[in-house]
């Protein structure tokens, strides 16, 4: 069980995702950010909702990893995830449809892992993973200026562990990094390319990551997050 505990030139960075991924437009339901709306709370095993099997992705990562942020540009809302300074404000695992009636796809919020992280939350993970036939991603946020920490490296550890372990798993891998924007300029040069190995040298079976920066408009690599959801729901 796992305990749930600037940059120079953003654009000098390609984003690594599928080609595909990368040259097609997202559908049009993400845009439509009317259609989403919140659907359930589960703060136990026995509270998940069963939400009629459309396809899921999880999205998890530590505390102000810029999650809620992320999410909201998604889905299209300003505020339809509470965004706070004060890390931990998720504490159960929070369902979101996304799509006109009856939905396409249900994107779930995890809460945060490492120090502020609890057992129980890591348990409903847990539980989550191992139950939920219509998973089809696991999202993992890094902080492009924090890079991984130890949480980090002990979660893509177990993704990647699951993965290789069991031949029926059901659901892919992905790293997202975050606030590629607010990496000090000395630190710009090679960022992305470092996080990626770091990545991969502990979870090789993990998709390649997607860059973001969620600051100002016009967001960048929203259109690439929206994409591998897609595929990853709807192999397209």
């Amino acid at each position: 069980m796992f305990k749930i505990t600037r940059v120079h030139s953003l654009h000098a960075y390609r984003p690594i995702v599928s080609r595909r991924s990368a040259s097609t437009t997202p559908p049009k339901f993400f845009s439509d950010g009317k259609h989403a709306e919140f659907l359930a709370a589960a703060v136990s095993s026995t509270s998940i909702p069963a939400l009629h099997g459309l396809p899921e992705v999880i999205v998890a990562g530590r505390a102000n990893v810029g999650k809620s942020t992320l999410l909201n540009a998604v889905l299209n809302r300003r505020d339809l995830l509470h965004t706070s300074k004060k890390p931990g404000r998720t504490r159960s695992l929070n369902f979101y449809k996304v799509g006109p009636p009856p939905g396409k796809l249900v994107l779930v919020d995890a809460p945060g892992y490492g120090e502020r992280g609890r057992p129980e939350w890591g348990e409903l993970f847990d539980c989550y993973l191992d139950n939920r036939s219509q998973l089809r991603r696991v999202y993992l946020l890094v902080n492009a200026r924090h890079g991984l920490n130890a949480a980090d490296k002990e979660m893509l550890q177990y993704l990647d562990d699951r993965c290789q372990s069991s031949s029926g798993t059901r659901w892919t891998i992905q790293t997202v990094i975050t606030k590629a924007d607010t990496a000090l300029d000395k630190q710009s040069a090679g960022l992305v390319s470092r996080l990626e190995k770091q990545i991969f040298d502990i979870a090789p079976v993990c998709l390649p990551p997607i860059v973001t920066s969620m600051l100002k408009h016009p967001y960048f690599g929203l259109d690439n997050v929206r994409n591998s959801i897609a595929q990853a729901c709807f192999g397209t």
